[in-house]
């Protein structure tokens, strides 16, 4: 009676464990995050903040990147992407370390591996986690239905892209498996 009594209470203290992992997991308030995209903003990977509200007009793809994933590749096709539809897109590298470590590098380095292997001239900001407790204000938005009004989605990978329309509306979320230059992509621009 006592081995089932003690497992009874084993069991009740692992489903609070994991009670508490669950809320661990999501960003600390979500009520301090703006529900207007264009209120949002971040620093740049070379120390300076970017704005949002300065892509006013133009769509935006949100890209969580890292240096060292099977995806990395896609960088080239991100700035083809940006290239081709400068007029109308803006492009935005978010680094981010959470997925196996694949973006250890500091601001600077990331910095020189892009331009260096891509030729990347699109936005990029500083590190943030895309995910969890410490979920950047932006990912917030772009994850969390009550914030962006559309839909809720999980950054499963690095290279997960989020579409927002010229109005600051969400649009889209694409996995890492979708190229940048898809029809799936793609097509939303024309």
């Amino acid at each position: 009676m006592k081995i089932i009594g003690l497992m009874l209470i084993l069991a009740a203290i692992g489903i609070v464990l994991v009670s508490a992992a669950k809320r661990n997991t999501s960003p600390k308030n979500l009520t301090e995050v703006p529900k207007a995209f264009y209120s949002l903003s971040i620093a740049g990977l070379e120390g300076d903040t970017l704005h949002m509200s300065d892509f006013k007009g133009k769509y935006v793809l949100c890209v969580n990147v890292a240096s060292k994933c099977g995806f990395t590749p896609q960088y080239k096709p991100l700035q083809e992407l940006y290239d081709k539809y400068q007029d109308k897109l803006v492009v935005i590298g978010f680094p981010c370390n959470q997925f196996l470590g694949q973006e250890p590098g500091s601001e600077e380095e990331i910095a020189s591996f892009c331009e260096r292997n891509y030729g990347v001239t699109f936005p990029m900001t500083e590190k943030i986690d895309v995910k969890g407790s410490d979920q950047h204000p932006i990912y917030s938005w772009l994850t969390h239905k009550e914030l962006n009004g559309v839909d809720d989605a999980k950054v499963g990978w690095n290279f997960n892209k989020f579409l927002i329309s010229p109005e600051g509306e969400w649009l889209a979320h694409f996995s890492s498996k979708v190229d940048p230059l898809s029809e799936e992509i793609v097509g939303r621009l024309k």
